[in-house]
This record gives C-alpha cells, structure tokens and sequence, in this order.
C-alpha cells in the first residue's frame, strides 16, 4: 500500500486507495482532489509572494480512479490582485475546474477589529476523540478513514452542527509534505459530512462545489471544521464551515449540495 495519496505518473497523478471518497466506491473524495489542486495553484509562477485569499472547486463530475492531469494558468496578472486557474482531467474529461485569487496582504500597522460574533470558540485537537471515520467499513482504506487522522469534539454520527480536528496521514505526493493551505483544502471539504442534517444512511447529500474564504493563511498541521448545513425543500441545500486552526479562525468555507433519498 502507497503511503501517499496519489502517486505521480507519466505527467500525472494516479490515485491511491487513500483518496477513495465515501459516496461511490468507483470516485475519489472531492478533498483528495482540492488537496493535489491547491498544491499546483501555490507553486504557480510568477506571483507566490501575494497569500492565497479564496479557493474554488466546481466538482464538474465524480473524480474517477484514474489518471489526472493538472493545467494551470494566470488568468489576471498584477502586483495586488492575481486570478488564477487549474483544470483536473481524465483523458480527454474535464473534471474539476478550480481557481484561486491571490490578493495583497494588508500591511501591519493596519488595527485588526474583533472578531465577527456568533463564532465559537473551539478547543484544541487533544480535546477531541480519535475516530477512524467512513459511512461503511472503517477498516478499508479510503480518503476520510486512512488519509486522515480526526479529533472529534461533538458525536460524528449525530445530526446538526458539528466540530472537528483533521490532519493529513500521509503527504498528497510522495516525498512532499502538504502546506498548511492544502491541508485546509483537504479538511473543508468535509463540512457537509461535519454538519450533516440527514441521516447518512436514508440521505445522500453531495457537494457540487467548494469555496474557500480566508482571512488569513492557516499555520500547522491541524485544521478545525465548525460545521452546519441549511436545508430548504423545494430549494437547496448549503454547508457552511467555520474553519480554524490552533492559532484560531482563519476563513470560511462553503458548499452547495445535492440532496436526494438513498
């Protein structure tokens, strides 16, 4: 067994069983995905001097066990604000579209106001309880139950709100070690599944995209996910986390979801 969760190949990356996803045994979890994404939008050239403010995925169709390649480009070049852009395909299928904005970071002697009110507070990881976390088996291997280790503040199988801790196990690439931002891609992916509102075993309830807001860059390993979803019949569903790590909160993600009965 790979101890990463893609392998890299002919230009590409193969996937492992790590980021084998929950819904359908034959797809990848859409942060296996975002993880390899940000990487290749961090390492983009030139202007990795400005921090990374907003992430977005558009989950076009499920990732498949198979190999992706990765196309970046600078769509809006500038010394204060960069667009950027990376395509994922299978083949000749476009699977992923995603981009990031990098926006001047704001200078130092500018005051910081309080914080936004209705935040919880969030203790550490090692308040948390270890889950070996998967809607089936636990012990096979897949994104949520291997490639990540989680610290869980509230009961995972309860529906409402939720809090989590999350790390990576293993790096996205092998003999890399993940940053921090791509670590946060991989954790904020889960909000759906952190907050749920429906049972996981009568629901599906399935993320068509992710977007990342941060305020400022996360440090460290750990990445916590305050978690709710809101649910309108007729209308649609949205997950909203709260994304923290041990320093405090450092952004917002969100993802509209689709909703049907198992």
């Amino acid at each position: 067994m790979s101890e990463s969760i893609f392998l890299e190949q002919a230009g590409g990356f193969m996937p492992t069983a790590h980021a084998s996803g929950p819904w359908d045994p034959q797809a990848l979890h859409g942060g296996a995905a975002a993880a390899l994404i940000t990487g290749a939008l961090e390492r983009v050239e030139p202007g990795s001097e400005l921090p990374i403010a907003r992430l977005s995925f558009e989950l076009l169709r499920p990732v498949p066990y198979q190999p992706l390649t990765l196309a970046t480009r600078v769509i809006r070049e500038g010394r204060r604000v960069q667009e950027l852009a990376c395509e994922m395909h299978a083949g000749d299928r476009l699977i992923c579209r995603a981009g990031a904005l990098r926006v001047q970071p704001i200078a130092a002697d500018v005051p910081a106001p309080p914080p936004p009110p209705g935040d919880r507070d969030m203790p550490g990881p090692q308040a948390g309880a270890a889950v070996r976390f998967a809607l089936d088996n636990p012990d096979r291997d897949s994104f949520a139950a291997s490639a990540m280790e989680m610290r869980w503040l509230d009961d995972h199988r309860a529906p409402g709100p939720g809090r989590v801790w999350m790390r990576l196990r293993h790096p996205v690439v092998p003999g890399e070690q993940p940053s921090p931002l791509a670590r946060l891609a991989a954790s904020a992916d889960f909000g759906n599944g952190v907050g749920h509102a429906l049972p996981f075993d009568e629901f599906l309830f399935i993320n068509a995209d992710l977007s990342v807001h941060l305020h400022r860059l996360p440090r460290g390993e750990w990445i916590g996910l305050d978690a709710r979803t809101v649910l309108t019949p007729g209308g649609t569903g949205l997950a909203e986390s709260v994304l923290h790590d041990t320093e405090g909160p450092v952004g917002r993600a969100f993802q509209s979801l689709v909703v049907s009965r198992r």
